[in-house]
């Protein structure tokens, strides 16, 4: 079953189909490439006079086409939260709307907990998942290579009024930095990691998803407290099932009271087609 968001209203999956999905980012509609779309589109007219409209170069990469005048940036709200979406050259557009499942899973955990929470987040790209931590209540570090993500993550920290939460902003390599803070003695409660298939750290360090994570998830386990409230990774690659990440935190957290689940999170459009966007494995206590 495919977990999906039910309380976007700045957002919204208008239809998807031919390789293709139409989306709404407050009033800006956009057309991307999306390869699981192998059906047909299902509401033709809606796809009509979009303002932005995303061209695949076949040498790897595209460019963006603006049909209608659109600003470089803007922001859009979800819940408490306000975000921006900046498009890239590379067709992201700075957030993942179907990961908001995962924020108000995590917001509801740490709400709930009773005390105080600490939460490490790593691949933190531009923080959505921080500032839903920091919006609950919890303190939050937030890791990324990418200097310029965490840069955005600061923007998005202010602009939902969260610039006075306890939070660290790190550019650095999560391999180093986890294994660093287990010499240091430092611990979390929650974890949150979205790791890419391939990545590069900011002195160059290679990353690859399968050779890594197992890894990666034993170095975190080492810096969680005796009483941890949560674990979560998210994947988008297609080669590995969610199982194979549900089995990795199923293993390596038995030795705490919780269960694991594991499933995919993904988008439902307006036309009714439901879209799989990647796939999430969750350890709760």
């Amino acid at each position: 079953m495919i977990q999906t968001p039910t309380t976007w209203q700045d957002y919204a999956l208008l239809d998807a189909g031919n390789g293709e999905k139409l989306e709404r980012w407050g009033k800006i509609k956009t057309i991307r490439p999306d390869p699981q779309a192998i059906w047909p589109r299902v509401n033709p007219m809606a796809w009509h006079d979009p303002h932005m409209y995303y061209h695949r170069s076949k040498a790897g990469g595209g460019h963006w086409e603006k049909h209608l005048p659109t600003p470089e940036s803007w922001s859009i709200s979800y819940d408490s939260l306000r975000l921006i979406v900046r498009p890239t050259g590379f067709k992201h557009m700075g957030l993942f709307p179907e990961q908001a499942v995962n924020w108000q899973w995590m917001m509801g955990k740490i709400k709930a907990a009773g005390r105080p929470i600490k939460v490490l987040n790593l691949f933190a790209y531009t923080g959505g998942a921080t500032v839903a931590c920091l919006s609950a209540g919890a303190s939050v570090t937030h890791i990324d290579a990418a200097k310029g993500m965490n840069a955005q993550a600061k923007e998005n920290i202010n602009l939902s009024g969260l610039g006075d939460t306890p939070n660290r902003i790190l550019a650095d390599d999560v391999m180093k930095f986890v294994q660093r803070e287990a010499r240091r003695g430092s611990q979390y409660d929650g974890i949150i990691m979205d790791p890419p298939v391939y990545g590069r750290g900011p002195n160059g360090e290679m990353w690859k998803l399968e050779e890594k994570l197992y890894e990666l998830v034993v170095s975190a386990c080492q810096i969680l407290t005796r009483e941890p409230l949560f674990f979560l990774i998210n994947a988008y690659t297609a080669g590995l099932s969610p199982a194979v990440y549900g089995n990795i935190l199923q293993l390596l957290m038995k030795q705490y009271n919780g269960r694991t689940s594991f499933g995919e999170v993904g988008l439902t459009a307006e036309s009714g087609v439901t879209l799989p966007c990647g796939m999430y494995a969750r350890w709760e206590s």
